[in-house]
């Protein structure tokens, strides 16, 4: 009997020394691993909700982005932004403390583009150097709100969900060279467009003239066979936009889907930008 009282003693002095360990580091602060060792734990953030994620506007009070944007803004890793607002793309770094997105210089991409698209870049980069306060919702809204403008955005994947290359038909909304992104009247006249089924057959129009042939499609690019066009007597401009779009129909491009977007480009730089519908 004495020896088991003593060791009842020694148990309970072994709880009591565990519990009073443990409440000496608050919680949320330290964890204990299955070895018994004590690791610090980092606090959970508001900002982790955004990182890895990317976002697009579905609703802009205020000023309003030139050519209707829409925004994107993306958190690829830790510590970093990327944006888009229809011109170029901008990447920088960014902190999002204290519930303000305060970006380190922004770095964008050299492309020419016409029309109202022209003011987008500044737009977004005002939108930035304003250091806007961002919000998270509950159901995962992310809202930008600076003097002026107020920016709801829903996260990419629920809002504006790829769209699948083959089955999709795909209008050209923008021709692409190296240094240029262009859109015109003659363009949007034209309506050029392509379909590409299952069987890796591609039918679709030059904007002066129908066009099929075979396209097969890779993990990130499309290889066109050889495409037969009918032959017609379109205006010198539309004729224009048809020379360009089968200059990218050619051989093997690399393309990226982003929502109701593509981009195909060839190896020479020269592109097209695609809307699905």
């Amino acid at each position: 009997m004495r020896t088991l009282l003593v060791v009842l003693v020694l148990l309970s002095a072994a709880a009591l020394n565990a519990c009073g360990g443990a409440a000496e580091s608050p919680p949320g602060t330290r964890a204990t691993t299955p070895t018994g060792t004590m690791v610090p734990v980092t606090p959970m953030s508001p900002a982790d909700g955004l990182w890895g994620r990317t976002f697009v506007s579905t609703s802009v009070t205020g000023t309003t982005i030139p050519g209707n944007g829409p925004l994107e803004v993306g958190f690829p890793e830790r510590g970093q932004i990327a944006m888009f607002a229809g011109c170029n793309r901008g990447v920088g770094s960014v902190n999002l403390s204290g519930g303000v997105v305060r970006t380190g210089p922004i770095a964008t991409t050299q492309m020419a583009c016409a029309g109202e698209l022209a003011d987008a870049d500044s737009w977004m980069i005002d939108l930035f150097a304003a250091e806007p306060e961002w919000t998270l919702t509950e159901d995962g809204v992310l809202i930008l709100s600076s003097p002026g403008v107020t920016i709801t955005l829903e996260s990419k994947v629920a809002a504006d969900p790829d769209r699948p290359v083959v089955g999709t038909t795909w209008v050209v909304d923008t021709l692409i060279s190296p240094d240029a992104i262009t859109m015109s009247a003659a363009l949007d006249t034209a309506a050029p467009n392509l379909t590409i089924t299952p069987d890796d057959r591609v039918t679709g129009s030059t904007g002066c003239g129908r066009l099929s042939g075979t396209a097969h499609v890779g993990d990130d690019t499309i290889t066109f066979g050889r495409l037969s066009t009918t032959q017609l007597t379109c205006p010198t401009d539309v004729a224009e936009v048809a020379q360009s779009v089968m200059h990218v129909l050619n051989g093997e491009v690399t393309y990226s889907v982003s929502g109701g977007a593509m981009r195909l480009i060839g190896p020479d730089g020269f592109g097209l930008g695609l809307r699905g519908e």
